[in-house]
């Protein structure tokens, strides 16, 4: 299978490939690959010696030295302390990321396992989501993320309650069995008649559709004074729509007409074994909680097809943390990208692996959403 990795930001005016060809030779090359590729796995800095039993050549461990200090010089390693052993910079990440990393295809038990894990019709929407979040969590070890857009569902009943003087509550049962409840002013004095007459109203000309769906139409009936309403219950009937109906995105938060969903934030503490890890992962936590920054790094995960990889400080939100992100759009059977999916976790992790689950997560999502 071959999943492309979309380049998060470009870090130059040649491309990952094109540097990997005028830059690095062959040796240069490979040594750079091991050394990525062990730290990957051991998240630990990596030195000559090992290099030297992975490498399928034999080179002397002077001779990696030499030419690991020379890519330290181009920017792409660098010593996390005293040791002898390096690690990859974000730069070199990127380098590997864009022009090495190979991603092989998940087996048919993992899709198979995928796919039953997110099956199950008549399920509500945030729970079909959160449990694909759960899962990617789950299978990287990390914590899943996802975004989605709001969505409006077909309701069964509706009934308004009076709580105080000019304010009523407005219970909404939907389809799905789900219960809403939402605040709405009512003109003073307004007797319980009119917010029975109101519910019985709007629970005939609602169930089974949503409230954008019959707002418009319900409006203009009343406009038309064809509606059998007194003037009272009218006016309880439009203030319950227009609050109702009011759309997120016409306040000035960004994330107002986005769902976000974080599952398995905790196993971001698994491997935290100094201070200096500590203090990292909180400060992921801070970046986190930063929803509509968040969401934004996600939706810019929506332009295009295939998964994209976002590496530390390519992005302000996780350049404190030194965090990365692998996030893919889901669509519908016509091409409509409905959110994002992803993982977050540290730099180190896993790309060759999270890669292709996040891109076939996707994948299922979209297609179970349709």
């Amino acid at each position: 299978m071959s999943i492309e990795v979309k380049t998060a930001e470009s870090q130059s005016s040649l491309t990952s490939v094109e540097f990997l060809a005028r830059e690095l030779g062959t040796r240069p090359r490979e040594i750079f690959r091991h050394l990525v590729e062990a730290y990957l796995s051991s998240g630990e800095p990596v030195g000559s010696r090992t290099l030297s039993r992975r490498l399928p050549v034999t080179l002397s461990p002077a001779s990696i030295r030499n030419i690991m200090h020379d890519l330290e010089r181009m920017g792409l390693l660098y010593a996390p302390h005293t040791s002898a052993g390096r690690v990859p910079t974000e730069k070199g990440l990127r380098l590997f990321i864009d022009g090495m990393l190979q991603v092989g295809d998940l087996s048919s038990g993992e899709r198979q396992a995928i796919e039953e894990r997110l099956s199950g019709s008549g399920r509500p929407l945030e729970e079909v989501l959160g449990q694909a979040a759960s899962l990617l969590s789950g299978l990287s070890h990390c914590a899943g993320l996802l975004v989605a857009a709001k969505q409006e569902v077909p309701l069964k009943h509706i009934e308004f309650v009076a709580i105080a003087r000019g304010r009523a509550l407005a219970v909404l049962v939907s389809a799905g069995g789900t219960v809403e409840n939402r605040l709405i002013d009512i003109p003073e004095g307004l007797p319980p008649s009119a917010l029975a007459e109101a519910s019985n109203y709007l629970s005939t000309r609602l169930q089974g559709r949503t409230i954008e769906v019959a707002r418009r139409e319900i409006l203009a009936e009343i406009e038309a004074q064809r509606a059998e309403l007194d003037e009272l219950t009218a006016q309880v009937v439009a203030e319950g729509l227009a609050t109702l109906s009011a759309r997120p995105q016409e306040s000035s938060d960004p994330a107002g007409d986005r769902i976000l969903i974080v599952r398995g934030a905790a196993n971001l503490l698994d491997e935290v074994d100094a201070l200096s890890d500590l203090a990292r992962i909180r400060t992921l936590f801070d970046d986190i909680d930063r929803k509509s920054e968040l969401i934004g790094l996600l939706e810019m995960a929506r332009a295009g097809e295939g998964v994209r990889v976002f590496i530390g400080s390519e992005n302000k939100l996780f350049s404190l943390s030194g965090s990365s992100l692998v996030a893919a759009p889901y669509a519908d059977t016509k091409g409509k990208v409905l959110g994002v999916i992803g993982v977050i976790g540290p730099t180190r992790l896993n790309y060759a692996r999270i890669v292709p689950i996040v891109d076939y997560t996707a994948k299922i999502v979209g297609r179970i959403l349709t």
